[in-house]
C-alpha cells in the first residue's frame, strides 16, 4: 500500500469508536486513528535519513508483526482491566498497526515470523516495469483496493458530517 494507510486508520477509529474516551472529541479520535494507520512507517525516517536506503524499511522492527501483536495483547489487557483513556488510545494504535501490516502484506514483503524466521511474505507481486518505482504500484490492479479504502473512508466521513457532533 502506498496511500491507503491513513484512511484505513480513520476507518479503524470509526469501527472502534465505542472505545473512545468520553473527554476526547470524535475529531481527535479520528485523528489518532489516521496517525496510527501510518505509525509503522515512522521507520521511513531512519530508512532515508540514517540508513540511506540500504535495508528495506519492512525489515525494521517497526514492521515486525510479532511486536505489533505483543502491543495489541498488552493494550487489550490494559484496556480490559482499567478502561482508561490511555488504554483505549493504545488499543486503537495497536489495532491500526496490525491493519497496516496486513495491508502491506498484499503486495509488500512483510516478515510475519520475525524474529524467529527471516522470510518475507506477500499475497501478490508487483513487477517492476516503470520508472519511477511508484508507478508500478499505481498501474497494478491492487491500487483499486487503495481507491476503495479511500472511498469507504470518504463515505464514513461524509456520513459523520451529517450527524450531530459530540
Amino acid at each position: 500500500m502506498i496511500t491507503a494507510h491513513t484512511p484505513a486508520g480513520y476507518i479503524g477509529a470509526q469501527l472502534l469508536r465505542r472505545l473512545k474516551p468520553a473527554h476526547l472529541s470524535a475529531r481527535a479520535w479520528s485523528l489518532y486513528g489516521a496517525i496510527s494507520g501510518i505509525l509503522p512507517d515512522v521507520d521511513m525516517l531512519w530508512f532515508y535519513l540514517v540508513d540511506h536506503r540500504r535495508i528495506h524499511h519492512h525489515r525494521y522492527p517497526t514492521h515486525w508483526p510479532s511486536l505489533w501483536l505483543l502491543a495489541l495483547v498488552i493494550a487489550f489487557l490494559f484496556w480490559r482491566r482499567t478502561h482508561r483513556p490511555a488504554a483505549a488510545i493504545a488499543l486503537l494504535f495497536a489495532v491500526n498497526g496490525m491493519v497496516h501490516l496486513c495491508l502491506d502484506s498484499i503486495v509488500g514483503d512483510i516478515l510475519w515470523l520475525m524474529p524467529w524466521r527471516d522470510t518475507p511474505y506477500s499475497l501478490f507481486t508487483v513487477t517492476a516495469r516503470y520508472q519511477p518505482w511508484w508507478l508500478n504500484f499505481i498501474f497494478h490492479w491492487v491500487f483499486l483496493l487503495e481507491l476503495a479504502i479511500w472511498a469507504v473512508a470518504a463515505g464514513i466521513f461524509l456520513h459523520n458530517q451529517r450527524q450531530p457532533h459530540d
